[in-house]
């Protein structure tokens, strides 16, 4: 960070603490925690605190809340049968299926953009899976586990149900959703309001968001106090003031950021959207990331190999043991410094 000129009080998204740990850039609250009632720390949704944690210390709190889930066109989905959403992904696969019969071959089911790490990350935890091994010093990624939800990924694509395009190749995905040349959608929060803006009247009653049979990711931002702010004390009250569940409902009203206290869904604003439901009831189920500071680098090179081997540059077997080649690679230095008695 530069040169020690942090503001006082920031925002910082939630996969990024493990790093500014690692850069000694934020101070711990647990000494300030403990004046707050455990009311009030029970409050934020358990997935998402634990993202703030960090070797048994906290070391910031949840500002907003953010998972993925399915988007969905709730008359397509009608159309091959299904009046409510799925609930396992043998429902969903089933759907799907039959929406990829509506159409001819430029008609999919769902659109997974495969530049993105998310969704194969997301079904590696739904099955089990470590991602990483050893103290998060290795990577996991040919485990029975991973390569398991891997190929489901990529039998989604093998089956013609996804297209295998990048965000980059997709012109306008709202225009292409409203068109129905896709039915299924994996986002997050932010494209409620982005669907609401962006998608025609005549499909506005025809879309909807449903949770994933599974845990999701714990996604969001946090606020951090500065190590070295000489102004700690006026920074904590600040964060004291915006943890409050009425600012983060007031929050939720002036962004659409959701948030990360269960008692701040309770505003009417939040409470009467439809479509914010599902993420609730997902935020119920959300899995942290591995808490190291090399995850952002780790998580690139998942998305590179899933795109290699959609593209079919790539086996699975040579995929999953080029990943973990590289992932090794990217911790040696963790593990060095795990071996002098050194954490990060």
């Amino acid at each position: 960070y530069a040169g020690d000129a942090m503001p006082d009080l920031f925002q910082l998204g939630n996969t990024w603490i493990p790093e500014f740990v690692a850069l000694r850039a934020i101070a711990p609250l647990d000494g300030r925690l403990k004046t707050w009632p455990k009311a009030a720390l029970a409050d934020y949704f358990p997935g998402i605190l634990a993202t703030n944690r960090l070797d048994n210390q906290t070391w910031a709190l949840p500002w907003y809340v953010d998972t993925r889930l399915f988007f969905y066109r709730t008359d397509l989905l009608a159309e091959v049968g299904f009046t409510e959403p799925p609930v396992t992904w043998d429902d969903w696969l089933q759907a799907m299926a039959r929406i990829k019969t509506l159409g001819g071959a430029e008609r999919y089911a769902i659109l997974l953009p495969i530049n993105e790490w998310q969704l194969p990350v997301i079904l590696a935890l739904q099955h089990g899976a470590t991602l990483l091994r050893d103290r998060n010093q290795y990577g996991h990624f040919q485990d029975p586990c991973f390569r398991e939800a891997f190929t489901f990924y990529l039998s989604l694509f093998a089956e013609g149900l996804a297209p295998p395009v990048s965000n980059s190749q997709m012109t306008n995905l709202y225009q292409e959703f409203a068109n129905g040349a896709f039915a299924v959608y994996v986002s997050g929060p932010w494209n409620i309001g982005e669907f609401g803006r962006r998608l025609p009247a005549t499909v506005q009653g025809q879309w909807m968001t449903a949770a994933l049979p599974g845990v999701s990711l714990a996604g969001g931002a946090s606020l951090a106090l500065s190590r070295t702010s000489p102004r700690q004390e006026v920074a904590w009250k600040l964060l004291e003031y915006l943890a409050q569940p009425e600012q983060q409902a007031r929050f939720y009203q002036l962004t659409g950021d959701l948030p990360a206290r269960s008692s701040a869904w309770s505003v009417p604003a939040l409470a009467s959207n439809r479509y914010a439901q599902a993420f609730r009831q997902q935020l119920q189920q959300v899995q942290p990331t591995p808490p190291i500071p090399e995850w952002e680098r780790i998580a690139n090179r998942i998305a590179y190999y899933a795109e290699l081997t959609v593209r079919r540059e790539m086996s699975v077997d040579e995929a999953l043991a080029a990943l973990d080649r590289d992932v090794d690679q990217i911790l040696e230095k963790r593990r060095w410094l795990l071996a002098q008695g050194l954490t990060l």
